[in-house]
């Protein structure tokens, strides 16, 4: 998070903040006119607040909320995609360069890139099934962090609008449709620098607001990262959210190198130091465009929304997990490729009724989308595609593949009496695909995924929450018709996972709340990593169990403090052979536990900021856990202070303590020279980035 964002939220009301990075290149046209004289408008002193504190009587289980503007507006974050660990109990790292989709960990997941974690953005799915690096990637490179408005999240299989990749957790990210123009400047050590601004002005019947993000990384890796990023954004938008539309276009461009996961015995051979790689030539370009309309009017007593949207992705991913195992002559490196168009839309209506005197408030729903994607696996080196007569036999893939997916929901909330309530869901969703590749085959399948919540509201202060329901996540179509030739199982196109929870949301007085959740989930197939190809296959069943306390108190009207910590027991329901000499039913890199603590400071005088606490415990690297990852604890703070005339300094510090650690680790085989053909398994580390700072100038205007 940019360090001016929280100086410009201090001066914002809650609800739509006014701050944020955009365009430059339109700031001086919107200087004038209506934005000016909003800008200049008297400013109300606001507290913070969080939603959490305000949940009782319309959450559907203990596992869901709101995280508010003004909390992602504090929070300090490292790179984008650490927005969302606003979000209670997620864990946002990174294993390679800075412009690859982050891992995310979840409940006793390591959701890799995305995998039952569904995110959108303004109303956009983020995830990508079929996707040349690993199922459900979830690139979140293309977000401006300043636009960002209110998240939503839900934990569970209990929420009939959450569709696929949304089983253990859905996040979604709306976008400003106004925001006060402002300039920032931003520099720091390890060779980070950014220019950004943003505005919008009257157009119209509308507003029409612009963006744009210029950034530039090297990080503390021998071979700098040298990451460059461009991020546009032009939306123009008209009403508000009950009745209005707006059409939104974006645009993001990135280039990087990456020093991904290195083995141990790379280091102790002296053959490279703690951030350097064996392959330098490792890395990855993208490039993300879409545009997006959203309309929403009261209609026949009820509220509708739509929404529609056309995205392309490209990305060329450089790896070289195994080095010298698959091919000893030329290297492993390959060039994970793809160009996607994704199409797609969703429909909703709501409305209350009282039938037999009762209140019940219901949705029904509607949504499709459709992938077009070339995506190849093609051996290279030094970046470099190697010709078919040097390729390693079985190292080349290349898929044409078509996917559609379409799903319809219902729910209703009934509420019987003042202390209790049910929620009824139900859901259908139907995927197919073909390809006409390497994999070529087709498949389709149907799942039915009925949902409930019982809640009982014992006191004004008090609610249980007690649910269950089934969800999924769809699996590689590449796998799945791989599977089928085969004769095998184990790669259904869609993986049913059934959860239960058992929840309570306490509020002691009006500043203090806890939640604590007791979970279940099975899921029919886990996703595991295969190094040799660098991406995600469907693996045998697994179930899951913990437990979740997150806590908010107000502790004064400039002070919030909040905590999370989740424990969790992650196991095969048969055991499984790891490819390294282990089996056991311990789920590789599966965190046995999660933490943080955030202290949001607001309207201290001129002062606010955030302090925050990260925390990964270990977790098993081999089936059997034998082999066992260390976790870490990290701390990191903004702390900005507002100026006369719309200038405010921030200065942000990451990993603040410097502890050393690992971001990521993983065990698997590869090979270096004069090893065995066979191999040698390892453990294989990328390491957590130093102490680092970052100074921010902005102002607003």
């Amino acid at each position: 998070m940019h360090a001016h964002q929280a100086a410009t939220a201090a001066r914002a009301p809650l609800g739509p903040r006014l701050s944020g990075a955009g365009a430059i290149a339109l700031a001086c046209c919107l200087l004038c006119g209506p934005a000016r004289a909003a800008a200049e408008a008297p400013i109300e002193e606001v507290v913070v607040t969080a939603e959490r504190l305000g949940l009782i009587g319309t959450a559907t289980t203990a596992s869901e909320g709101v995280v508010v503007n003004d909390e992602l507006a504090l929070a300090p974050t490292y790179r984008p995609g650490q927005l969302l660990e606003t979000v209670p109990g997620l864990d946002v790292t990174a294993h390679s360069g800075e412009g690859k989709a982050n891992q995310y960990l979840l409940r006793g997941y390591n959701l890799d890139h995305g995998t039952d974690l569904g995110i959108s953005v303004d109303d956009m799915p983020v995830n990508e099934p079929t996707h040349a690096h690993g199922q459900g990637y979830a690139d979140l490179n293309f977000l401006l962090p300043e636009l960002a408005t209110n998240i939503h999240y839900a934990k569970g299989t209990y929420y009939a609008p959450e569709g696929d990749f949304s089983s253990v957790g859905a996040v979604h990210i709306g976008y400003l449709n106004t925001a006060a123009p402002e300039l920032t400047a931003t520099a720091g050590t390890l060779g980070y620098e950014q220019l950004a601004g943003m505005g919008s002005r009257s157009a119209g019947t509308g507003n029409l607001l612009g963006a744009l993000e210029l950034q530039h990384y090297d990080g503390p890796w021998d071979r700098p990262d040298d990451q460059r990023k461009i991020n546009t954004a032009l939306r123009f938008s008209a009403g508000d959210e009950r009745n209005g539309y707006s059409l939104t276009a974006m645009l993001y461009h990135g280039l990087w190198n990456s020093s991904t996961d290195q083995p141990q015995r790379a280091l102790t051979q002296g053959l490279i130091d703690r951030y350097g790689s064996l392959n330098p030539t490792d890395g990855g370009r993208a490039q993300r465009a879409s545009l997006s309309s959203h309309y929403a009017a009261s209609w026949a007593g009820g509220q509708l929304s739509a929404g529609a949207y056309v995205i392309n992705n490209q990305l060329t991913l450089w790896n070289d997990f195994t080095h010298f195992l698959v091919d000893p002559a030329q290297g492993d490196q390959e060039a994970q490729h793809e160009n996607r168009m994704t199409y797609g839309g969703a429909f909703s209506y709501a409305r209350t009724d009282h039938p037999l005197g009762l209140v019940n408030d219901w949705i029904v729903g509607l949504q499709a989308r459709f992938d077009v994607l070339d995506v190849a696996r093609l051996p290279t080196q030094d970046r470099q595609p190697l010709p078919a007569a040097l390729a390693a036999a079985g190292f080349s893939e290349s898929d044409t593949v078509h996917l559609g997916a379409a799903g319809v929901y219902l729910q209703t909330t009934t509420h019987w009496r003042s202390w209790l309530r049910t929620v009824i869901g139900l859901r259908a969703d139907a995927q197919s695909g073909r390809d006409a590749g390497t994999n070529r085959g087709s498949a389709s399948a149907a799942l039915f995924e009925p949902k409930g919540s019982l809640i009982f509201t014992p006191t004004d202060s008090t609610e249980f929450y007690l649910s269950a329901g089934r969800g999924f996540h769809s699996d590689d179509l590449r796998g799945v018709n791989q599977a089928q030739a085969a004769g095998t199982g184990g790669a259904p196109l869609l993986a049913k996972q059934v959860g239960q929870e058992l929840g309570i949301r306490q509020q002691f007085t009006a500043r203090i709340a806890i939640t604590v959740a007791l979970f279940n989930l099975n899921a029919q197939s886990e996703t595991t990593y295969n190094p040799d190809i660098g991406q995600d296959e469907a693996g045998p069943a697994s179930q899951r169990r913990g437990f979740e306390v997150n806590l908010t108190y107000q502790v004064r009207r400039w002070l919030e403090l909040y905590g999370s910590y989740s424990a969790d027991h992650a196991r095969f329901t048969a055991s499984f052979d790891d490819g390294t000499g282990h089996s056991g039913e311990y789920l590789p890199t599966a965190p046995f536990a999660t933490g943080s603590l955030t202290a949001y400071v607001k309207n201290l005088g001129h002062w606010s900021g955030g302090l925050e606490y990260r925390y990964l415990g270990a977790f098993p690297l081999s089936a059997d856990n034998v082999v066992q990852g260390h976790g870490y604890g990290e701390w990191n703070v903004d702390a900005h202070y507002a100026l006369p005339a719309g200038w405010s300094l921030g200065l942000g510090v990451y990993n603040a303590l410097d502890a050393l650690a690992d971001a990521a680790e993983f065990w698997y085989v590869d090979r270096l020279p004069g090893e065995p053909p066979t191999g040698v398994a390892d453990l294989h580390r990328h390491p957590l980035e130093p102490r680092s700072a970052r100074l921010t100038v902005s102002r607003q205007f």
